[in-house]
């Protein structure tokens, strides 16, 4: 833990004295859940596949986690609902095209290639940051100029490609505003690099949903204001941004003209554990809802008891309604829960579900599509504390 601590403060000092000169790279796998599939099942190759949950021949219920580049010809993509994609794939069936694929999710099977990955990007990088499974930031300031950045941007890919049979795509900028937005330029196993010098005329031509953080609410909010590309969001002062969306308005206005100064996280431990679950038919059952509800609370606290951290203190569900809209309840408790209170989560978890069963949360008493919980307030004991914490006061 101190090494890990001495390398943060390290990589911040080196990031103070290198602001001007900094070189970030954004690493992002193509297609990566399809890819790995296809890479351990050679007969899948050249053919489409989507990843997600099941279709049931048109009445699955569950959305699509990735489709590779042949099923994105068909019109398919990520969040895509699963249904809709099989129809998709049947239409193109119909017209004589191969059909899709659709494969169930692996988490274990794409973990054990995202490791290997970190591991190949940590061999030209001491600081990576691992922004999800299949995308990767580092700092690659100590080559020097952008050129050798991309030099060693081609090592890596090239490493990847031999070692995991799969491509990526990478973008190399001043910050990692630009160079994730770049990433995604030459999709797919493409690289493309923006100078410092090119990052605020590189932004203005972009629709504004580019700019990470602007969601399609918040988008919609923009386009009533005529603004629909990024030059056009240039043209708001940093006090009218911060009226319309509070700090991130400030924000926001120094993405828009490039300027990024956040930090590679080298390191980062989970916010949240939860699952959720789709019915396969809607309800507005109590006692089906409860009982699937404590499924997934012994669920959550298994992986709670194996992922290192000791208490929780925020319980939280979410329901969504059969016309999609989503609601969510969460209770910080007094007291902070550990591996002896499972009952504990289950019962508050349902003591948050239940008004949604009334009018009390849901006053038209819509039927109940999804169902989620998540334990939120994470804390990790040292090894005293631990001890303590398991045998009480006799240890």
């Amino acid at each position: 833990m101190q090494g890990y601590f001495f390398a943060v403060v390290v990589y911040l000092f080196v990031m103070d004295k290198a602001k001007p000169n900094r070189i970030i790279a954004h690493l992002d796998m193509d297609a990566f859940f399809a890819s790995v599939e296809e890479r351990y099942t050679p007969r899948f190759r050249g053919l489409p596949i989507v990843v997600g949950s099941d279709h049931k021949n048109g009445m699955g219920r569950g959305v699509v986690s990735t489709a590779n580049y042949k099923a994105r010809e068909y019109g398919i993509h990520s969040a895509l609902p699963i249904a809709k994609a099989w129809q998709l794939s049947e239409e193109a069936k119909k017209q004589g095209k191969p059909e899709v694929i659709f494969l169930p999710v692996d988490f274990e099977l794409y973990e054990k290639s995202s490791a290997n990955i970190f591991r190949i990007i940590c061999k030209y990088s001491d600081f990576v940051e691992p922004a999800s499974i299949d995308e990767f930031y580092f700092d690659l300031s100590s080559a020097k100029n952008f050129k050798k950045a991309e030099i060693v941007c081609n090592k890596i890919k090239e490493e990847i490609r031999k070692e995991e049979k799969i491509t990526c795509s990478v973008g190399i900028g001043p910050n990692k505003l630009i160079s994730k937005i770049a990433a995604g330029f030459k999709k797919p196993d493409g690289m493309f690099v923006v100078l410092p010098v090119e990052a605020e005329s590189f932004l203005e031509p972009l629709l504004i949903r580019k700019i990470p953080g602007i969601g399609p609410k918040t988008a919609e909010v923009l386009n009533g204001l005529d603004i629909i590309i990024v030059e056009d969001l240039k043209k708001f002062s940093k006090d009218k941004l911060k009226d319309l969306f509070g700090k991130w308005g400030e924000d926001l206005y120094y993405k828009v003209r490039g300027i990024d100064d956040s930090p590679i996280v080298l390191e980062r431990e989970a916010k949240s554990i939860g699952e959720q679950s789709t019915f396969e038919i809607n309800t507005l059952s109590a006692l089906f809802v409860s009982d699937e509800l404590a499924k997934m609370c012994r669920s959550v606290f298994g992986s709670f008891r194996t992922s290192g951290f000791d208490k929780f203190k925020t319980i939280a569900i979410t329901v969504r309604f059969s016309d999609f809209e989503t609601k969510t309840s969460a209770k910080t408790l007094k007291t902070e829960l550990t591996i002896k209170n499972s009952k504990e989560l289950e019962f508050e978890a349902l003591k948050l579900v239940l008004p949604y069963f009334d009018r009390r949360k849901n006053p038209k008493l819509k039927q109940i599509r999804l169902i989620g919980v998540r334990i939120e307030n994470l804390v990790k004991l040292n090894n005293a504390e631990r001890q303590q914490n398991i045998f009480g006061n006799n240890y």
